[in-house]
Parts: structure tokens; C-alpha cells; sequence
């Protein structure tokens, strides 16, 4: 286990890969476009297709993804569509609980998507909560990416994952469903179990 000081050089040593990387991905995005453009030749050709899939491959392994949103204003229930919006019920250090509240007063079961943190955003789900929302009241974790909390927070492991998920399904109270997607879902059965038992 690393210490404060430990992860504040993984921290500027990610940076410094971030900053490395930066003209790789320009100059991948650059052959990329250039592989694919109609008025090259090339592009027409084996070798030119395979060459644009290789610079399009380097360039988004070396692209800095950034937290898209999840861009789900409406839904509909029955025949009649109603505004979406969102709120945050729970805030923790790392993570929030996210809810799709809808403009609507019909009672639906409370249901609790517990997202992957393994290198991706909660809004990789969105289809899943856009196919969900008619039928329930959505709520979904939604993970701090790792670099974007400080050292000083302390550790996150397999046990506070338990805890947070514990967290999230207690602020919701009773009747609430739970769905857990990929990763999640040894430390979700492992809650459940330590809640049940």
C-alpha cells in the first residue's frame, strides 16, 4: 500500500504521461485523417486502410477521455411523455449516488444500478437507463474517477466499496431494487449478503 507521499508521485507521474502522450495523439488524429481522406490515394488501398485503423487505434488509446453526460431529458410513461432531470441524493468522497428524477406522479419501483469504476464513466450505462426509466425510478453510482481525488482522502478498496454500496441502498430504504453491471457485482451480492445476514 502506498502512502500520501507515494501517491502524489504516481499522481505527477501520470501527468507527466498525459503531457508525453499529448503530441503522439495529435500526430495519430492528424495520419488518421489523413489515411481516411478521400483525395489521398492511399485510402483506397489495403495497406492505406490498415494504416488509418492503426493511427485511429493510437490515437484513442492515447486520448484523455473526459465525463460525458448522460443527455436524458425525457422519457415516457405509458403514452405520455415527462421531463427528466437530475439529482444527487448522496455525495461521498468517492462516488455519488445519481437519481433520474422524473416530472411525473406515478409511484414506480425504486431501482439502483450499481455502475463499473474500472476505468469508465457511469454515462457508459445510458442506454440501459434510458430503456429503464419508463418502468422505474432510476438511481445509479456514479464513481469519482481515481485522479481527480486527492491523496489525502485516503484508500478505496474492496471493503469500502461494500460500504458505499451498503450506503446507497440504506439512503433509498426499503423496496429497492438492485441491479449491479459487470464488475460490480461480487461487491454488490457481498452487501446484500452482510445486509440480509
Amino acid at each position: 500500500m502506498l502512502d500520501y507521499y507515494g501517491n502524489r508521485h504516481l499522481y505527477s507521474m501520470m501527468e507527466l504521461q498525459r503531457m508525453m502522450l499529448s503530441p503522439v495523439n495529435t500526430a495519430a488524429w492528424i495520419g488518421k485523417e489523413m489515411m481516411n481522406s478521400p483525395l489521398n490515394p492511399l485510402s483506397y488501398t489495403d495497406a492505406g486502410r490498415h494504416s488509418a485503423a492503426g493511427m485511429e487505434l493510437l490515437e484513442r488509446v492515447t486520448r484523455i477521455y473526459t465525463r460525458p453526460e448522460f443527455g436524458i431529458h425525457e422519457t415516457k410513461i405509458g403514452n405520455k411523455k415527462v421531463a427528466v432531470t437530475y439529482k444527487i441524493p448522496m455525495r461521498l468522497r468517492f462516488g455519488r449516488l445519481l437519481h433520474f428524477k422524473k416530472d411525473s406522479d406515478v409511484v414506480q419501483p425504486k431501482l439502483l444500478i450499481v455502475a463499473p469504476m474500472s476505468g469508465h464513466f457511469a454515462t457508459l450505462l445510458r442506454g440501459t437507463v434510458k430503456d429503464l426509466l419508463p418502468y422505474y425510478d432510476v438511481y445509479i453510482t456514479d464513481w469519482q474517477n481515481a485522479s481527480d481525488v486527492p491523496a489525502t482522502h485516503g484508500k478505496f478498496d474492496l471493503d469500502d466499496y461494500i460500504s458505499y454500496v451498503k450506503r446507497f441502498i440504506h439512503k433509498l430504504g426499503d423496496n429497492v431494487h438492485v441491479m449491479a453491471v459487470c464488475q460490480p457485482v461480487v461487491p454488490v451480492l457481498a452487501a446484500i449478503s452482510l445486509m440480509a445476514s
